[in-house]
């Protein structure tokens, strides 16, 4: 995704209720420059559905100061979720990390996020800070539970 692709984002926005906007965002709209801000720190991308309508919003990138770490933003519309497309997309983001020498995994979300923290849980073996109200979830890569939608060598 590019600052070219903000009328997808808008357009999955749009799609996306309030609460939902406030368990990623921490606020219910998001400006271009926003999306400046964030693509200038991590490779995102834009999930489409066969009729080619945004459902899915992931981006991927280093954690500041840590090396080997990288962040997973990933956001799904209400009438999509429960789905299985967000723990695809959450996969896709950690083999993307893993070849860009990431180690782990981190996701900061509400205590409240049960989904969340539900599929970051499903991912593999997790740890998990709380710092009041939220958490920081991390997931080591060399620990990514394998997918059950592929078959074993």
């Amino acid at each position: 995704m590019t600052e070219a692709d903000w009328d997808l984002v808008a357009a999955f926005h749009a799609q996306c209720s309030e609460q939902n906007l406030l368990r990623r965002w921490g606020r219910t709209r998001l400006t271009p420059r926003d999306l400046s801000r964030l693509l200038a720190h991590a490779q995102c991308w834009i999930g489409l559905a066969a009729d080619e309508r945004p459902v899915a919003l992931v981006c991927v990138g280093p954690v500041s100061r840590e090396p080997g770490a990288f962040d997973l933003g990933l956001q799904v519309v209400d009438h999509r979720q429960r789905q299985g497309i967000g723990t695809a997309l959450a996969r896709q983001a950690a083999r993307l990390a893993s070849a860009r020498g990431a180690h782990t995994l981190s996701a900061f979300t509400q205590v409240a996020n049960g989904p969340m923290l539900r599929l970051l849980d499903r991912l593999g073996p997790t740890s998990h800070t709380r710092d009041g109200q939220y958490v920081e979830v991390r997931l080591a890569l060399d620990a990514l539970a394998p997918d059950p939608g592929t078959a074993a060598p």
